[in-house]
C-alpha cells in the first residue's frame, strides 16, 4: 500500500483494525492504569527480522486518535529503519499520553514496564521523545526487555545525532560539492537530547545554527553553550538557510511549509518528516531539495540499542552509525540519476531485505 493510502486511512478511518491492516501491523496493545494515570499504546509492526525494537515517546497528544496514528506510523518507520541499517530487529514503538515535564513518576513507568513484559520479548523498548535514561531504569524494574540503560549503552541520543550529522554531510557533498559544513546555515527545529548533540557537532565544525523549540530552557541552554541563534516556532520555516533539520515531531514537511522553505537540503532526526511521503517526497525532489529519508538518517539511536541487546561495544555503535554517510550518499546519488524520490529508494531497500528474510 502506498504512503498516500496510509495517510488517508489514518486520517479518515477510526476503525483500529482497518488502520492495522492498511499499514500491515501485527499487534497493538492498549494500556491503562487508573492508579498511576498511565495511558499508553504499544504497536508491534513487523517481527520478520527479529524482535520489534523501538523507543517509547511521552507526549501530550490532543486526543487519542492522534496518539494512535503517531504510534502506527512510528512503529512502521522502525521496521524500515532497522531493516535498512542491516540490524536483525523488527519494528515497534510505544507512546505514553501525558506531559513529560509534569506527569512522570516511578509508579507510572513501572506499570508501563509490566505491560511491556506481558509481550514476552516481542517488543523491546528504549528512549524516545520525552523519555530519559532514569525512566528506562524504572521500566527495567519490571521487565528485561528494555535498552538504553545507564551503565550499558545509555542515552542513544549522541549516536542518533552523530548519524544525522554525517548523513547531513553526505547530502552537502552531493548538493554543494563538499561535505564541509563550515559556514553553512542550518535551521534546527527541536533542542531536545538529539537536537542539542547535533547542534554541538554543527557549531564545532563552524556552521551557523538557528534553533527553535517549545521548551524555553532548552533554547537558552543551546544558545549559551553553542551560540545558536534562537528563532520563533513558526519563523523557522521562513529562514534563508542551506539546511532545514527537523528534530522534533513529524509531518513538518507539508503543503504549507514547502511553499516557505528556502533550503536546498532537508536532513534531520525527527521521524515521519513528510506529512505524505508520496506527494511531498516527489514535490521536494521537483523543487531541487535533497531530502535525506528520516528512518535512515536517525538510525543511530536504534543502532546504539542493538549494540546493547547484542553485546556490542559503544565503539561498534558509533562506527556503524558512521556508515549512514555512505548509505545516504548512495540513496541521494541514485535519486539524482534515476529521478526517483529518495524516500522511495530507501523504502525499497528496506522492503527488499524483509522480503528476502521471509
Amino acid at each position: 500500500m502506498t504512503g498516500i493510502e496510509v495517510q488517508e486511512i489514518a486520517k479518515d478511518d477510526k476503525n483500529v483494525l482497518s488502520q492495522m491492516v492498511s499499514m500491515d501491523h501485527e499487534q497493538i496493545l492498549f494500556c491503562q492504569d487508573r492508579a498511576t494515570g498511565l495511558k499508553a499504546i504499544i504497536a508491534v509492526h513487523n517481527t520478520t527480522l527479529g524482535p520489534a525494537l523501538g523507543g517509547t515517546r511521552m507526549w501530550n497528544y490532543s486526543n487519542e486518535v492522534d496518539a494512535l496514528t503517531d504510534v502506527l506510523r512510528l512503529s512502521r518507520g522502525m521496521t524500515y529503519k532497522n531493516s535498512i541499517s542491516g540490524l536483525n530487529l523488527g519494528g515497534g514503538k510505544a507512546v505514553i499520553i501525558g506531559d513529560s515535564h509534569t506527569q512522570k513518576n516511578e509508579a507510572l513507568f513501572r506499570r508501563f514496564g509490566q505491560f511491556v513484559n506481558s509481550l514476552s520479548g516481542k517488543y523491546i523498548t528504549a528512549e524516545d521523545v520525552g523519555i530519559s535514561p532514569q525512566d528506562m531504569v524504572w521500566v527495567n524494574q519490571e521487565t528485561n526487555h528494555v535498552a538504553g540503560l545507564p551503565g550499558k549503552s545509555g542515552d542513544p541520543s549522541p549516536v542518533t545525532a552523530y548519524g544525522t550529522y554525517v548523513g547531513m554531510k553526505a547530502c552537502a557533498k552531493v548538493q554543494f560539492g563538499t561535505d564541509s559544513l563550515e559556514g553553512i546555515k542550518v535551521a534546527v527545529q527541536g533542542a531536545g537530547h538529539v537536537g542539542q548533540y547535533l547542534i554541538k557537532h554543527l557549531t564545532d565544525e563552524g556552521a551557523n545554527v538557528f534553533v527553535t523549540d517549545i521548551h524555553e530552557p532548552s533554547l537558552k541552554e543551546v544558545s549559551d553553550k553553542y551560540g545558536a541563534n534562537i528563532v520563533g516556532l513558526d519563523e523557522i520555516y521562513d529562514l534563508d538557510v542551506d539546511v532545514y533539520a527537523p528534530c522534533a515531531l513529524g509531518a513538518t514537511v507539508n503543503d504549507d511549509t514547502l511553499k516557505r522553505l528556502k533550503c536546498s537540503i532537508i536532513a534531520g532526526a525527527a521521524n515521519n518528516q513528510l506529512k505524505n511521503e508520496v506527494i511531498h517526497g516527489k514535490e521536494v525532489m521537483d523543487k531541487g531539495i535533497i531530502y535525506a529519508p528520516d528512518f535512515m538518517l536517525n538510525a543511530g539511536g536504534v543502532i546504539n540499542c542493538f549494540a546493547e541487546v547484542d553485546g556490542r561495544s559503544a565503539e561498534w555503535a558509533m562506527e556503524k552509525a558512521g556508515q549512514i554517510y555512505d548509505t545516504t550518499l548512495e540513496i541521494v546519488n541514485r535519486s539524482k540519476t534515476e529521478n526517483i524520490p529518495t524516500y522511495s529508494i530507501a523504502n525499497k531497500m528496506a522492503e527488499d531485505r524483509i522480503a528476502k528474510a521471509k
